[in-house]
């Protein structure tokens, strides 16, 4: 085998490891990490996917799909849970002078946030916010309602419900 070959059949195992990746379910994508954080013994990351599995379990367990998973929405409901529950309780440990534990959850946070989508940036927020008001014809706050339901469809996972409400109010005033 030439170099040549090496280097394509290299090429195409990590193509064929992406494309794989992309159709796996948050559970495959977290125990493929899981083992990837084993063999290079990352114990924070680890840590971090362990809870992340568990997460997932438990919610299996709950709606009694053990065998079928969990659908897209439900999986970017459990991770957004998990992240803001990680933010809060750096935010906490920080305000109370304990940087330690605050660099544990910030890791895991970071660690969660790598199975998120991409969150969208104010601006886009904001773009989006003003469609929803222009189409509802929404004018005073009594409308926040009506937009808030759209808006989190709409967003579902990749912007903060917190700043999306703020940004609400302020189109709406």
């Amino acid at each position: 085998m030439y170099f040549y070959d090496c280097f394509a059949l290299e090429r195409d195992k990590i193509f064929l490891k992406l494309t794989t990746l992309e159709k796996m379910s948050l559970k495959e994508k977290v125990e493929a990490a899981m083992k990837e954080a084993m063999k290079s013994k990352d114990k924070q990351k680890l840590q971090a996917l362990r809870g992340i599995k568990s997460m997932i379990l438990l919610a299996e367990s709950e709606k009694g799909q053990a065998g079928s998973g969990l659908s897209e929405a439900t999986e970017v409901q459990l991770l957004s849970k998990a992240a803001k529950q990680r933010r809060d309780s750096a935010a906490i440990y920080q305000k109370e002078g304990r940087e330690d534990l605050a660099a544990v959850e910030l890791a895991e946070l970071e660690v969660i946030e790598a199975f998120l989508p991409e969150q969208l940036s104010d601006e886009e927020i904001e773009n989006t916010i003003n469609d929803i008001v222009a189409e509802l014809g929404a004018s005073s706050m009594k409308d926040m309602g009506k937009v808030m339901g759209i808006a989190q469809k709409k967003f579902a996972g990749r912007a903060d419900n917190k700043k999306v409400a703020e940004m609400v109010k302020a189109a709406l005033q």
